[in-house]
């Protein structure tokens, strides 16, 4: 045993978010991975869980496998921070910033990154003739996504007034602010990243009209391509413009940013994901295998990072 896997670690999956069942999946596979690689781990489910019990479990190191609000949003770091346990991935931050689409949007533009235009809606403010107004600053179709939640939840596609106005009030249902996006016509991409490095990146396919829960989840007919086919040097900038976001948000450890290209062959940057899903069939990994790394060295190799000061 070496000094690295000497770690006693805690898991931290599932909990109280609508993306539950994904992070109870991601948890265990995270678990085997690093058992595999030689560690001490304990799974714990945070759903009934007392955080604070982990100051008598003499845990070195948390591995955060949370996702959504509570685990993915700088709650549980703070937690975690407060109580000198160190962890992966994300800070308070960096977590939180990403998690929040709409900050997280007006720091691409901030900083110059490519993204397509948006429209802020507020449960408090907004009136039913605001569909009609949004439409015409965005275009005919937009997408409709919850400011707070993740695997798409809550997201629908909306191409006139009285879709929109009920995507909007379906939205409101997970969150007070959502973020009505123009629509992207083309295909999509992720990058995982891993330290400072850009991982191969990915192309998804979906015959469903975005790349939805189901699409993500459930799905046989989604098709992963990596390598993306893309030229050499279109690869080598979206990788830059992906590690670029990543670092604007705060983001750290590792994570996975997805972006489209629209028909003007333009990349727009959609999101920031700081614990996406990592079971053996995830995103990540399969990016991580086509880098050289199978999953428990992905997982071996996140927690190593983490060490690391998040470098």
């Amino acid at each position: 045993m070496n000094s690295l896997t000497a770690q006693k670690l805690a898991v931290l999956y599932g909990g109280t978010s609508a993306e539950r069942e994904v992070s109870l999946n991601s948890g265990k596979a995270i678990a085997n991975g690093l058992e595999q690689a030689g560690f001490n781990v304990q799974l714990i489910d945070t759903q009934d869980y007392c955080l604070s019990d982990l100051a008598s479990l003499d845990i070195d190191r948390v591995f955060i496998a949370l996702h959504g609000r509570g685990g993915e949003d700088g709650c549980v770091q703070g937690a975690l921070q407060y109580m000198n346990i160190p962890y992966t991935g994300s800070d308070v931050l960096g977590s939180a910033l990403s998690m929040d689409k709409i900050r997280s949007k007006q720091v691409f533009q901030a900083m110059n990154l490519p993204t397509a235009p948006f429209a802020i809606v507020s449960k408090l403010e907004y009136q039913r003739q605001d569909a009609a107004k949004i439409l015409q600053q965005l275009g005919d179709v937009v997408m409709v996504k919850p400011a707070n939640e993740g695997s798409s939840i809550g997201m629908s596609k909306a191409d006139n007034a009285d879709a929109l106005h009920a995507a909007l009030i379906e939205a409101f249902n997970y969150d007070q602010q959502i973020l009505v996006e123009a629509w992207i016509q083309g295909p999509e991409y992720t990058i995982a990243i891993l330290g400072q490095t850009p991982m191969p990146t990915i192309h998804m396919e979906t015959p469903h009209d975005f790349y939805d829960y189901d699409a993500k989840y459930k799905s046989t007919s989604t098709q992963y391509h990596c390598p993306c086919h893309l030229s050499a040097d279109d690869e080598t900038e979206l990788q830059a413009i992906a590690l670029k976001a990543f670092n604007a948000t705060g983001a750290k450890g590792w994570g996975r940013v997805d972006v489209m290209r629209d028909e003007q062959g333009q990349w727009q940057l959609l999101e920031v994901n700081t614990v996406p899903g990592m079971t053996e069939t995830s995103l990540v990994p399969k990016a991580a295998k086509v880098h050289g790394l199978n999953f428990s060295e992905l997982v071996t190799k996140i927690v190593e990072i983490s060490m690391q000061g998040n470098a």
